[in-house]
Parts: C-alpha cells; sequence; structure tokens
C-alpha cells in the first residue's frame, strides 16, 4: 500500500507545487505587491490547516480512501478554475477551495500508514512517503517553468491539473482494492496492529509538536519569498528562479528517507533537536550569501535538515496516539503547521516590504532560536 500512498502524495501537491516557482509571472500580471503576495500563500495555508482538524476527524469515522481521493482529484479540479481566474480575489477564493479539498490528505494518509507498519520500521515508511511530496515539488517547477513561459503560469495550472485529477481516481480504485486486501487478511489472521498506547500523551506531545511546528513554519515563511528573492536581489531571471525553488524539495527526495531511517535508530526527540538547532543559523545564512551559488548551496542544507524533520515528528506523534485518534491528533499538528505558516508568510512579507531582505530574515533566525532554547530543555527527559 505504501507505493500508492507515495503516488497520491505526489499528485496532491501538484497545485500547491506550482503556486510558489509561478508567484513572480503571477506578482507580474496581477500587478500586487510582497504583502499581497503573503496574503495569497496565507490564504492557501490557513485554509489548508483550518480543513485539516475536521478532516482528521473524518478520516478516523470514514477511513482514508474517500479524503485521500478529495485530496488528489478534488485539488486538482481547484486547480483547473485557479488557471482560468482572473483577477487577485478569484485567485484566492480558488486557492481556498483547493485547501478546503485537500486538507484531510496528511492525517488521514500518514495514519494509514502508521497503522500498517511496525512501531521500529515507522520513520523510514513515513519517509518514504514524504517522497512522493517532496518530488512534486522538485519536479513539478521543471515541467511549469517551460509551460509558463510558452503559455503564461494559467496554462501552466490548466495542463497539469487535467491530468492530476484522472490520477486521483485511479488511486481511489487502487486504493480500494488494497485495503480489501489487506482488511481480509486481519479477518482471517486476527491480526491487529497494536498502537502502544490507550491515550494520547499529550505532556510528551505538546513540547515537541511546538518546536516542530516553529522549526518548519519559521523556514517555510522564508521559504515563500526566496524566488522573489533571487529575482529581485540576484537579478535571476523569473524562469530560472522558478527552478530554484525545486532545489530544497529535491534534496528531500534522499533526506526525508535518511531523517526517518535515523529517526528509527537514534530516536526521534535527537532528530528534532539536530534539525532545529541547525536551522537557526541557515536561516540567517539565507540574508548574508553573496551570490545566487552560496543561497544556493544554502537552500539545499536548508532541504536537508527540513526534509529530516518531517518523518521524525510524524513517528513520533504516531507512536504516542492511539489508533482510532491518530488522524485527529496528526490533524491538530498539520493545523498547528499551517496556521503557523499561514500568519507569519504575510507578516514575512511586510517585514520584507519595511525592512528587507537581511533583516528580516535576521528576525526570523532570532525567534526560532528563542523557542527552541525554550522548549529543549522539555525535551531531554522526554522518553520515546
Amino acid at each position: 500500500m505504501l507505493p500508492l500512498f507515495i503516488l497520491a502524495h505526489f499528485g496532491h501537491h501538484i497545485v500547491g507545487a506550482m503556486l510558489r516557482p509561478l508567484m513572480p509571472m503571477i506578482r507580474t500580471d496581477l500587478g500586487i505587491s510582497y504583502t499581497e503576495v503573503g496574503v495569497v500563500l496565507s490564504a492557501f495555508a490557513i485554509t489548508g490547516g483550518i480543513s485539516q482538524l475536521p478532516s482528521g476527524w473524518l478520516a478516523d469515522r470514514i477511513g482514508p480512501r474517500i479524503v485521500v481521493t478529495a485530496g488528489i482529484s478534488g485539488v486538482a479540479l481547484a486547480g483547473l478554475f485557479i488557471g482560468l481566474s482572473q483577477s487577485y480575489l478569484t485567485l484566492i477564493i480558488f486557492l481556498v477551495l483547493a485547501a478546503l479539498l485537500g486538507g484531510g490528505y496528511h492525517p488521514a494518509s500518514a495514519a494509514a500508514i502508521s497503522s500498517s507498519i511496525a512501531p521500529e520500521r515507522r520513520g523510514r515508511a513515513l519517509g518514504l512517503h514524504l517522497v512522493g511530496g517532496s518530488s512534486s515539488f522538485w519536479v513539478v517547477p521543471l515541467l511549469v517553468a517551460p509551460i509558463a513561459a510558452a503559455w503564461s503560469w494559467r496554462g501552466a495550472y490548466i495542463t497539469l491539473a487535467v491530468p492530476t485529477i484522472v490520477l486521483g481516481i485511479v488511486i481511489y480504485v487502487l486504493l480500494g482494492r488494497r485495503m480489501y486486501a489487506r482488511d481480509k487478511e486481519k479477518q482471517t489472521t486476527g491480526m491487529e496492529v497494536s498502537t502502544g498506547t490507550d491515550s494520547v500523551r499529550w505532556r510528551k506531545l505538546a513540547p515537541f509538536i511546538i518546536m516542530s511546528v516553529a522549526t518548519g513554519t519559521m523556514t517555510q515563511s522564508v521559504a515563500a519569498y526566496l524566488s522573489l528573492y533571487a529575482v529581485d536581489y540576484f537579478g535571476v531571471p523569473e524562469a530560472t528562479a522558478a527552478i530554484l525553488v525545486a532545489i530544497t524539495p529535491a534534496v528531500g527526495l534522499f533526506a526525508a528517507p535518511m531523517g526517518g531511517y535515523l529517526s528509527d535508530r537514534l530516536g526521534r526527540i535527537p532528530v528534532l533537536l539536530v534539525v532545529s538547532f541547525t536551522t537557526i543559523p541557515l536561516i540567517y545564512l539565507l540574508g548574508v550569501a553573496p551570490n545566487v551559488q552560496a543561497l544556493v548551496a544554502v537552500m539545499v542544507a536548508i532541504g536537508l535538515v527540513s526534509n529530516a524533520r518531517m518523518p521524525a515528528s510524524e513517528a513520533y506523534i504516531a507512536g504516542n496516539t492511539p489508533e482510532r485518534r491518530r488522524s485527529t491528533v496528526l490533524g491538530v499538528y498539520y493545523f498547528a503547521g499551517a496556521e503557523v505558516a499561514g500568519l507569519l508568510t504575510p507578516v514575512m512579507g511586510n517585514l520584507i516590504d519595511r525592512l528587507g531582505f537581511y533583516a528580516s530574515f535576521r528576525i526570523i533566525s532570532i525567534a526560532l532560536a528563542g523557542i527552541v532554547v525554550v522548549c529543549t530543555p522539555f525535551l531531554r527527559g522526554a522518553r520515546e
């Protein structure tokens, strides 16, 4: 079943993966400011975060199949309408629709994978699942750059949305067959997957989630503007900037499985601590990069640590949550990450408008350092 979810993860992110690399073209076409760019990204992130809560709860009750399909075909259908939008307002409306339809994918898929994999291999499985999403953020910018150059950013959305709708339907059929076979095997063998816990361990989860969410969202708020940073500060052509955005996700093709493997061997908490403390100087270094080559090097390093964080975090949450509530709790985690990122992104845009890139990156780096230092003592003595 894991290969299906890897493919599903790729399809789920296609619409979102186009947004940041195409943002320079969207900004030019619609004539919007950095702050308005932040509002566009924020509308998508905040709505996606809000939808995680009811969608995670729903997935625990109806199963992952329908929720996952809505996260692929439904999102792609909204992407088709994004390609037909003609104004700043309609762009936001259809991005919100895409976020609503896709909000349940992550809690449903991560919970389904965690329930079908032994705990000692859970990190690796979740890391391999993330390869699908990383591939989307790597492959899609490479695809949309020439398409957008020839047919505009709208043409890029329309071109990729249609096959993604079909992909979601195919996965719905195949996933139904695999889940039926798995349930049949459980009934025959009497096998049940042990959750290792009967209740949600919030005292252990809270500081871990806070640090993980802070590290991820502050990195995302900075990454949201890297294509514009490359265009406006280094003079990179817009089409080339769209390709540069693919660097960090491309690293995730091996960084996510590596992070999952290390979390299985060394523990989820040590991996998160290393990632968080490493991210602090990397964000600062983005602002002092002297040229494009140095910027790319820092982006590669950020890709390594940010992608390693995700499977460790998902596995830790799954290990401290009963199976029957796993999608719901993962929905809370994804909700927190999306909401904080959604609120922080326009703030970051406003900081850039007023203070410039260097000062804004430095402020984010200092803020993350404060959160990591406060949370670390609560994690040092925790057992997994």
